[in-house]
């Protein structure tokens, strides 16, 4: 199938320069591989996005189900204490007095 597009300047030239730089071949094979390139990033936002909503709908069943866990301030601070007893940030004092430590990014 014969189709015509029409492209702004810059883009235009763009394309020139990359065919003139041996990259691809042709107008048209760059053209082709852009849009295999958006195709697969379609592909795969769509089933990031169909794996977030099932993650959602289990989550919700979970909370349905009365299987749900209260995390506030004291309980992420009891995680990550116990985090920081079994790696490198028990001695990073950097992390320690970070803003994220002091719980005023979450």
């Amino acid at each position: 199938m014969l189709m015509e597009i029409t492209l702004h300047p810059d883009m235009s030239r763009w394309i020139d320069d990359k065919v003139s730089s041996g990259l691809y071949n042709s107008p048209n094979e760059l053209i082709l591989e852009g849009l295999r390139l958006l195709k697969i990033q379609e592909e795969q936002r769509l089933a990031l996005t169909e794996d977030l909503r099932r993650d959602i709908l289990v989550g919700i069943m979970q909370l349905d189900a009365g299987r749900a866990e209260v995390f506030d301030h004291e309980a992420v601070t009891g995680i990550k204490d116990a985090a920081r007893s079994k790696s490198l940030w028990s001695t990073s004092s950097d992390y320690k007095n970070s803003d994220r430590d002091q719980g005023r990014i979450f």
